[in-house]
């Protein structure tokens, strides 16, 4: 299935507010929120994300219905590093490719058009697909981090990975 990355709108906020009450994504993205999440109240995170300076924020696509179906972006971009994130918000289009595509594009875009060098970013121990996807992307383990995070009333354990881009 192709895809395509597109830089994330305002509308985007009429999708993405589905995807923040599934509970079925909180096993993976540890977001549950403490009360229901609106068009109006995604709208209002949208437009304060696109707002910082240190972030590229992007929407995943599939180019054959231009159907908007999860994000990727960089955070914390400087001296030439950034945090990877990526999110695919329907679980129907899980293990289908599109998250290892859309990590390739990112990355290609983050290495030729914004001077990065190095890529890293965290997933949860128990998050074995998003594991293989990053190896797949060629990034390289460098650690388990105990108990790194809390969510939930739980501790969870964080596995990083990095891609840097040799000259």
């Amino acid at each position: 299935m192709e895809i395509y990355i597109r830089p994330l709108e305002e509308k985007d906020a009429n999708t993405s507010y589905k995807w923040r009450n599934n509970q079925k994504i909180w096993v993976y993205t540890g977001l549950r929120t403490d009360r229901e999440i609106t068009p109006e109240i995604e709208l209002e995170w949208i437009r304060g994300v696109l707002k910082r300076g240190n972030e590229k924020r992007y929407a995943i696509c599939i180019k054959a219905t231009d159907e908007y179906i999860g994000n990727v972006h960089f955070s914390d971009i400087a001296e030439n590093k950034a945090q990877l994130h990526l999110f695919i918000g329907l679980p129907e289009y899980w293990n289908k490719g599109i998250a290892t595509a859309a990590l390739g594009l990112i990355c290609d875009y983050g290495f030729e058009n914004l001077d990065i060098v190095r890529i890293h970013t965290g997933v949860y121990e128990h998050n074995l697909a998003s594991q293989r996807v990053l190896e797949k992307c060629g990034f390289v383990k460098e650690g388990v981090f105990k108990m790194a995070v809390y969510k939930r009333e739980l501790f969870w354990n964080e596995v990083r990975y990095a891609k840097i881009q040799y000259f």
